[in-house]
């Protein structure tokens, strides 16, 4: 029986205002909350809302046949929490189905897995909290980092933090020949299984539902289940990982995007399809070792991570960013280290790159006029948000770390050596003096001495008197 798993992911990014050169030193707020509010509310109303109340009646409907997965970054958690209240309502009505599992993943949807694994840990521990905050359930133990980034160093930080299973991109450069409808495992790390992404038929969906120029419109259910059914008979699973936006926002309503979806689980279960969440597929055996020695994600035709990092404004600012982590650690003040978090967001970077420019298109929900705006912008955010740091936080000195354990080593044995001493010194001085009692004993007054009368004192002979001779 073939196993389909439907992955949803969900994120939102808090937009910069704009910030003039003149703000910095002067205006410590950075976030437009009207564009913010006004996004995620019709983002709940056009795609969340609805769409998980087709999950919730299909759930109901098959009675514990169908397992979906969540990925929901931790700033999309804040902006439920502050804008659309009724959202995080209508997921907790899905995870008490015990039919949905949430995937852990980073609380900022940052690049900190890149450049900084002390971040990079905090912030999925931080994500972790934030799911049982609001859902009342552990995490899977499955992980998804943001934008579906993985390599194999950042899958043995993955595998340190307890996961046993990674959802990231079925590259095609990178698995050739091979299917990515199997569970693989990491290469380095054998115990750490891949679930790997079947990009042509999730972006079938993602892309090409509404498409009317594709060779294959229109798309329904029961030819994309035939599809499901014309694989090898070997391939065991099929990962389709969606941006949740998918339905209702990239395909409106009106194309019949909520309708395929209802339709979609309703012919698989019938047609004998197994729907299971990311991770059931754990209980798979491996059939291979998959190398990613360079980092992946699931962005972009080169499914790399050129699209945050691909150009000259990208990288001074992703560095100068990262260059503040070590001060941040210092600083006592929470309002700063929201501050971090947020700036932390890849969105940010994103918008910044020149990749879809060069064909005149402009990356879906773009703020900016281009990426030297979205780059002023940023950098004049960071720049007061560094002089912020400067005035309250400890300034960090480089400190050579083994020098100090060396010195620390040190002083050590020359404090137990010196103890030593002085107990050897204290037994010696302890001894002479019990030696000394022993030797000279307290000498008793004399009988004939009255008590309380002077002893009688003894006469002084007089002085010789030396004659001369004459």
């Amino acid at each position: 029986m073939k196993r389909i798993c439907l992955n949803f992911l969900i994120h939102q990014p808090f937009r910069l205002k704009r910030y003039r050169f003149f703000n910095i030193g002067s205006d410590h707020y950075y976030y437009d909350d009207y564009a913010n509010e006004s996004y995620v509310r019709r983002m709940s109303d056009c795609s969340y809302l609805p769409a998980n109340r087709v999950l919730l009646d299909a759930i109901r409907e098959h009675k514990g046949k169908l397992k979906v997965s969540f990925l929901i970054s931790g700033t999309a958690l804040d902006q439920f929490e502050l804008y659309a209240p009724d959202v995080l309502n209508s997921f907790r009505a899905l995870a008490d189905t015990g039919c949905v599992e949430f995937i852990a993943g980073t609380d900022a949807h940052s690049l900190a897995s890149l450049v900084d694994k002390e971040e990079f840990a905090r912030q999925v521990q931080t994500h972790r909290e934030k799911i049982m905050t609001h859902f009342g359930k552990p995490v899977s133990k499955v992980f998804c980092n943001s934008n579906m980034l993985y390599s194999n160093d950042i899958g043995m930080q993955i595998e340190e933090m307890g996961f046993q299973g990674v959802l990231t991109e079925g590259a095609k450069h990178i698995l050739g020949w091979k299917s990515p409808n199997y569970v693989y495992c990491s290469a380095v790390n054998p115990k750490l299984k891949l679930l790997l992404r079947n990009y042509k038929l999730s972006d079938d969906i993602r892309f090409n539902f509404s498409n009317t120029g594709w060779d294959q419109y229109p798309l329904t259910a029961d030819k994309f289940v035939h599809w499901l059914e014309l694989l090898d008979p070997k391939e065991e699973v099929i990962n389709l990982s969606l941006d949740y936006a998918t339905f209702g926002d990239k395909q409106t309503a009106h194309s019949g995007i909520f309708e395929f979806l209802y339709y979609l689980i309703k012919v698989a279960i019938k047609r004998k399809f197994a729907f299971c969440s990311a991770e059931d597929l754990l209980q798979l055996p491996p059939i291979a070792p998959v190398s990613m020695q360079y980092p992946i994600s699931w962005t972009d035709e080169e499914r790399d991570i050129t699209a945050w990092c691909g150009n000259e404004l990208q990288m001074e600012a992703f560095k100068k960013l990262y260059d503040l982590s070590e001060r941040v650690k210092q600083t006592p003040g929470t309002k700063l280290k929201i501050d971090w978090k947020y700036l932390q967001t890849s969105d940010h970077f994103r918008f910044m790159s020149t990749k879809l420019y060069s064909t005149g298109r402009r990356t879906p929900y773009n703020p900016y006029e281009s990426p030297y705006d979205a780059f002023i912008n940023y950098m004049n955010v960071l720049s007061d948000f560094s002089l912020q740091l400067q005035k309250v936080a400890v300034p960090v000195e480089k400190v050579d770390v083994e020098a100090l354990q060396s010195q620390l080593a040190e002083k050590e044995k020359e404090l137990k050596k010196t103890k030593l001493l002085l107990d050897r010194l204290r037994t010696t001085i302890a001894k002479a003096m019990s030696d000394n009692l022993e030797e000279e004993p307290v000498k008793k007054p004399s009988r004939k001495t009255a008590v309380g009368k002077p002893a009688a004192k003894k006469a002084i002979a007089a002085p010789k008197t030396v004659k001369s001779k004459a």
